[in-house]
């Protein structure tokens, strides 16, 4: 059963955070990861992802990987996201 995951993070620039996000489909399908990218309109230097992960452990395992951390920083990620884990009632 998996785990709906919400993120919340500051970017520098919502475009160049969503490029690089874009560019890396591959690598959270690999995981088995889902996320559907979006900018809050009340603030344009947050961007959230609603998705979903096969379970909590493997989306922490995949984004506290090393080179998720680059990513985040190429992305323009102006700090850690705030992460929330939801299960269906």
């Amino acid at each position: 059963m998996s785990i709906t995951v919400l993120v919340s993070v500051k970017v520098a620039d919502f475009n160049q955070w969503k490029t690089v996000f874009d560019g890396h489909a591959s690598a959270r399908e690999a995981a088995g990861i889902q996320g559907t990218p979006y900018r809050n309109p009340d603030d344009d230097s947050n961007a959230v992802v609603i998705g979903t992960a096969p379970s909590k452990e493997a989306f922490i395992s995949f984004f506290s990987a090393p080179e998720m951390q680059e990513i985040q920083k190429e992305a323009g990620a102006m700090g850690p996201p705030e992460v929330k884990f939801l299960e269906g009632a």
